[in-house]
């Protein structure tokens, strides 16, 4: 049976509704974004880009970069926008939109964000890079959706305990990266741990303004929890999620953080902007190795 037009949106000219692009437009391999204005500062060093386009916070564009065809695309901010992007791109490759079927050949993404992020230990400092060996899961997106096959029961297990989890909130959900990106992307520059993924930057993330938060203690549980040696490194608002549609939709993903703060010493870069432009290019290099 064919997808509902209510549940599959196109744009009048086929494009798929909020992307705004058409299967033709996107390369196999795709760099995640927040920033739209992040866009423009990866693909600055394609060769060629042969496509542009935006709607909203979604920008695209799609070239090579030293002979490799790449698509980078800005997410905006949380998992809800993940929620988004990773459904209409995994729409683009394997949903004839003609037809509306799923087709049966499924084609595999290789997803890799390129994020800025803050570090909660004491040893991960500023301006370093922390490569996601999972996402945690504290926003509750993920539930929406049949997670059995994906989660690891031992550490959430380990985590809700450690923290004495809030059974008002979210159950919090581990996910583990694509293996085969890590050993890719890997090497003596990047810092590894597991990054939890909040639903909003002040409350979820422990940030007091004029509302106190349901746990204050919260971040200093996160600090010092450690299972079997894994740790929580860094907080920010899109990786579980990223991690958790690839690994459903089979894509392979990995998550890839410019630090730019750190949470525990209480120190921020003294030049974020080079952080991340260092992190493009590394990214971008172990791409077409």
């Amino acid at each position: 049976m064919p997808i509902k037009e209510s549940e599959l949106i196109l744009n009048p000219d086929g494009s798929l509704y909020h992307l705004n692009l058409k299967p033709e437009h996107v390369a196999k391999t795709v760099i995640l974004v927040g920033d739209q204005d992040r866009v423009k500062k990866v693909s600055k060093h394609f060769d060629t880009i042969e496509f542009e386009t935006q709607k909203r916070e979604f920008k695209t564009h799609t070239g090579t970069y030293k002979g490799k065809r790449i698509s980078v695309i800005s997410t905006g901010i949380g998992p809800d926008n993940i929620d988004i992007v990773l459904n209409e791109l995994d729409a683009l490759f394997n949903i004839d939109l003609i037809t509306r079927q799923p087709k049966v050949k499924l084609t595999n993404l290789d997803i890799i964000r390129i994020g800025t992020s803050g570090s909660l230990q004491k040893d991960i400092p500023v301006d370093a890079f922390v490569l996601s060996t999972h996402g945690l899961d504290l926003n509750g997106m993920l539930h929406s959706y049949q997670i059995e096959t994906i989660a690891n029961i031992d550490i959430e297990d380990a985590f809700v305990k450690h923290t004495n989890w809030d059974t008002n909130k979210a159950r919090p959900i581990v996910i583990n990266n694509s293996s085969v990106l890590e050993k890719k992307i890997e090497s003596k520059k990047t810092f590894k741990g597991l990054t939890a993924t909040a639903g909003g930057f002040y409350g979820p993330q422990g940030r007091v303004l004029r509302l106190p938060v349901q746990d204050a203690d919260l971040n200093h549980k996160m600090d010092t929890f450690n299972y079997k040696g894994l740790r929580i490194s860094n907080f920010e608002m899109e990786t579980s999620a990223i991690y958790g549609l690839s690994k459903l939709l089979g894509h392979n993903a990995l998550s890839l953080n410019a630090i730019i703060a750190n949470r525990a010493t209480g120190n921020f870069s003294k030049n974020a902007a080079q952080t991340i432009e260092n992190l493009i290019l590394y990214t971008l290099n172990k791409i077409v190795e």
